[in-house]
């Protein structure tokens, strides 16, 4: 994690952010809107070095997180970094995704199953393992961000 230092929130009004998939499109732009109104976030992302750039221009209240929402061990570490960086979560943001485009009997088991991984059993870990602490500071927001593919579907979504 990028900016370890704790940041003392006292009885600041802002948020707590946990993003994933904070990199790029809906995610950073989520997390640059949290950050400029004085927001913290813990930003996440397959690859660290993409969230430089984030951590650079807001220091004092980004940190950045390495996090793939299909390891299983990482969401619990991914959590407990958070409650490391800020003391708290006020808002978990399950933004992490993958498309898969293409017809049923055409799609292999094995991007079926990364697209599983992905967009639904990496954000089920991370609520999952977010729960506990929501629940015991008895407060606290969930967001899953999807598809319109996966409530109305189309040609070529079948793996939806």
């Amino acid at each position: 994690m990028t900016n370890s230092a704790p940041t003392d929130l006292g009885a600041s009004s802002s948020k707590v952010w946990l993003i994933t998939g904070a990199s790029s499109g809906f995610g950073r732009a989520l997390a640059e809107v949290a950050l400029a109104r004085g927001d913290h976030v813990l930003a996440t992302a397959r690859r660290l070095d993409q969230l430089a750039a984030l951590a650079q221009a807001f220091p004092a209240t980004c940190r950045t997180l390495e996090f793939d929402v299909t390891d299983r061990a990482a969401a619990k570490a991914t959590i407990a970094a958070a409650h490391a960086a800020f003391g708290r979560i006020d808002v978990v943001v399950c933004n992490a995704g993958s498309a898969l485009l293409g017809a049923t009997e055409a799609l292999d088991d094995d991007a079926l199953q990364r697209n599983l991984e992905v967009n639904f059993l990496g954000p089920l870990r991370v609520i999952r393992a977010a729960l506990p602490g929501l629940r015991a500071q008895r407060a606290g927001r969930i967001i899953v961000v999807s598809a319109a593919a996966a409530i109305a579907n189309y040609p070529g979504f079948a793996g939806y």
